[in-house]
């Protein structure tokens, strides 16, 4: 097969923090049809990428697993994340899975499993020691997905949607709600602080409620100062949308902050992600919206 008829070959390369779900993401990719490798060393990536352009379309969707437990040839990674990039045929991808610190050591001694970097340590130390090896391949990733907060099938679903074939060509714009109390998205591009405009927490028939009620909702969209900032972000994302999609980036965490993660932050999001859904795929979430519920209960 010559490289100009199989441009359209897709590989994705999954690769990440130890415990942050690599097993669940390849059985996601079975599921849609890719042909899977685990635990591919990257020495080896030219080859099968050889077999890959030699096997006609049999091979036209792939996904690899690359990571620590081949690291005596991690090192060659980069080298041939270069030599991908300069061919013509294949369209790669990197996904990056990431979870915190305390969510992987929890992993770890669920499965009474030893980290990779430290098989008679502390789990707590590999992770630190693999945190500060990828931090340069997370840099080259497209999509960075973290999994703290995800149970197995919702990063399932979430593998699913991105990548089934009527969703590929998306560039997706992921609008995400947080209260700064309870940390920042690791996984986050940007991050806006809202926390200057007016609470709705001190009004008392607001505070059970958030910002996806509409009386929160007006209450937090009514002062100019809400208006000025929504003209400002909206015209600044407008500007680095296009540019974050050109460069190849299939996806951008936009993530707006306010105290709890209840109104302010809520409303926000959820008139910025729709304001961007006419021209993008846009996805809003509300991280923390739970969380009072779940403290009282």
């Amino acid at each position: 097969m010559s490289a100009g008829s199989v441009s359209d070959v897709q590989l994705v390369i999954i690769t990440g923090m130890s415990g942050a779900g690599k097993t669940v993401a390849i059985q996601s990719f079975e599921d849609l049809g890719f042909f899977c490798v685990d635990n591919l060393p990257p020495t080896l990536l030219p080859k099968f990428l050889e077999l890959m352009k030699d096997s006609g379309n049999k091979m036209n969707k792939v996904a690899v697993v690359m990571d620590l437990r081949g690291r005596d040839f991690f090192e060659h990674l980069f080298k041939a994340l270069d030599e991908i990039v300069e061919t013509t045929w294949v369209s790669p991808q990197i996904l990056f899975l990431n979870a915190s610190d305390s969510v992987l050591v929890r992993r770890y001694k669920e499965t009474r499993r030893s980290h990779p970097l430290a098989p008679s340590g502390l789990p707590l130390e590999g992770i630190q020691q693999e945190r500060q090896l990828l931090e340069e391949l997370k840099g080259r990733a497209q999509l960075i997905y973290d999994t703290s907060e995800m149970k197995p099938k919702e990063l399932r679903e979430r593998i699913l949607t991105e990548f089934s074939v009527n969703k590929r060509a998306y560039f997706t714009v992921n609008v995400m709600s947080f209260g700064f109390k309870h940390g920042l998205p690791i996984d986050a591009d940007l991050v806006f602080d809202v926390r200057f405009l007016p609470n709705p927490h001190y009004i008392e028939h607001m505070r059970p409620r958030t910002g996806l009620d509409e009386d929160v909702a007006n209450y937090v969209m009514k002062w100019n100062d809400t208006q000025k900032f929504l003209e400002k972000v909206t015209d600044l994302l407008s500007f680095m949308l296009p540019h974050y999609k050109r460069e190849g980036k299939r996806q951008l965490v936009i993530a707006i902050g306010c105290t709890g993660g209840q109104h302010r932050s809520v409303a926000l999001s959820e008139y910025i992600g729709h304001y961007f859904s006419a021209d993008y795929h846009t996805r809003i979430t509300h991280r923390d919206i739970k969380r009072r519920k779940e403290i009282s209960t």
